[in-house]
């Protein structure tokens, strides 16, 4: 298999690393600082790479791992501290239809309610990856993996419908 440059591996992954960094972020601006992260982390392992698994289950992992390592980090200075936001930054919306983005916030806090594990399966079954993928990614069993996902939707729906109601 030919080996790809650090290049190549950012260009094909940069949205689905974007999209877990924001599901992962606390602050409007976090995405970004997580995103750099977790492509300095790849810079820095690329060359590691053993092609035991594929690069992209590779590139989850590794964003994953950030994202939580992060989190971790966070709550216990969160723990510590009070948070002050001094900087009351509005993004601009992305989803102009209010229904939609009502559904999308929901979908997001009932995400946030989950165990850190049940958060990820989430995101990657989001990302469309089948479970034999995720199950690679996590360490996860394809049939724990599909048990946990039919026990989180359940969870997801009940949560959704109690804060869009």
């Amino acid at each position: 298999m030919e080996k790809q440059s650090f290049e190549q591996v950012l260009e094909k992954n940069k949205e689905k690393i974007y999209r877990i960094c924001k599901i992962y972020a606390v602050s409007p601006i976090e995405p970004e600082d997580l995103f750099q992260e977790v492509t300095y982390q790849i810079w820095k392992a690329l060359s590691t790479f053993e092609n035991k698994s594929s690069i992209d289950t590779w590139v989850y992992r590794i964003t994953l791992n950030v994202c939580i390592r992060s989190k971790n980090k966070l709550n216990r200075v969160n723990n510590k501290s009070v948070r002050l936001e001094t900087i009351n930054f509005q993004p601009t919306s992305i989803y102009p239809d209010q229904d939609l983005e009502k559904k999308y916030k929901a979908l997001q806090e009932c995400i946030n309610t989950l165990s850190k594990i049940n958060q990820a399966l989430v995101i990657f079954s989001l990302e469309d990856l089948p479970y034999k993928e995720i199950a690679k990614i996590t360490g996860l069993t394809e049939n724990h993996v599909a048990v946990k996902m039919k026990r989180i939707r359940k969870e997801l729906l009940d949560c959704i419908i109690s804060k869009i109601d």
